[in-house]
């Protein structure tokens, strides 16, 4: 299954907020943790006075609010809720840890449900010295062990690879041919697909048949966009915005709209240098540099 926007809640380009919505920004949504200085609160705000069509909330934006009421006001201010970052983390060494791995993602799961996202994005994890191959059958188990529990909630699951530098700790999924081949293991769920993020994936020489392949099966449930900084100075922490680095940004896009996706570019950027910035300034080279790259 395809997710359209209008399956996913995901506002078609010029819908919704009528002729007040910039059509070259309607398809924009930027993640809260891209301008991590600022409260969720401002983050609504500032993003509905620039005319994008949505915003993908954090959970670490509910510290002290309820799920619900945030995603209630995002929805007053125009924007739809395109995600919640994010769950995972399953590997454990215990049977103890892997259970309470899966307890917190049903959490995560009732907060996504709560907030109106369509869909929770998972960090599969891995465990430092633990052998890749039985980190990724954790994770497939894990994520068995919460598809009930997310089609009850009517929320999908989006299993992110992330690049080979995080294999140790952050996920033994490291491409999305194992994300694909991931999800035939668990048996195509409906509930559960991917999301793909241009900083993990941009230099697999196979993108463009995974992604054909993950549209076939309608598993491409995110887009997420920012740039590859070279010299790179923190493996986290230094993403580059739209332009700034060699990450083939349209063609992409591209693979992905050919492969049937039809949602947001979310602009997901951890960047210390950014975040020591004005955010309104770096807010507004956002908006440039999606529609200069994107």
């Amino acid at each position: 299954m395809n997710l359209t926007c209008s399956e996913t809640g995901q506002l078609p380009v010029g819908e919704g907020r009528g002729a007040d919505l910039k059509p070259e920004l309607g398809r924009l949504a930027v993640h809260t943790m891209t301008h991590r200085p600022w409260a969720v609160e401002r983050c609504i705000e500032a993003y509905a006075a620039a005319g994008m069509g949505g915003i993908t909330l954090w959970r670490r934006d509910f510290a002290g609010r309820e799920a619900a009421a945030v995603g209630r006001r995002v929805r007053e201010a125009g924007l739809v809720c395109a995600g919640l970052a994010r769950g995972g983390f399953f590997p454990a060494l215990t049977a103890n840890g892997r259970q309470a791995a899966v307890d917190e993602n049903k959490r995560a799961i009732d907060e996504a449900a709560a907030c109106g996202a369509p869909g929770l994005v998972l960090v599969c994890g891995a465990v430092p010295g633990q052998a890749l191959g039985e980190s990724r059958r954790q994770v497939g188990e894990g994520i068995a062990a919460c598809v009930e529990h997310a089609r009850a909630a009517g929320v999908k699951l989006a299993v992110e690879p992330l690049h080979p530098m995080y294999a140790d700790t952050r996920s033994a999924v490291v491409t999305l041919g194992q994300a694909n081949d991931l999800c035939d293991w668990l048996g195509g769920p409906a509930e559960v697909g991917i999301a793909v993020d241009v900083y993990h994936t941009w230099w697999d020489a196979a993108l463009e048949g995974e992604i054909a392949r993950a549209g076939v099966a309608g598993r491409l449930l995110a887009f997420h966009v920012c740039d590859w900084r070279s010299p790179t100075e923190d493996l986290l922490n230094d993403r580059g915005l739209m332009g700034e680095g060699g990450i083939p940004l349209r063609q992409i896009r591209a693979w992905m709209e050919g492969a049937g996706f039809a949602g947001f570019c979310e602009c997901e950027i951890f960047s210390n240098r950014r975040w020591a910035q004005d955010q309104d300034a770096y807010l507004a080279a956002i908006l440039e540099a999606y529609q200069q790259h994107c």
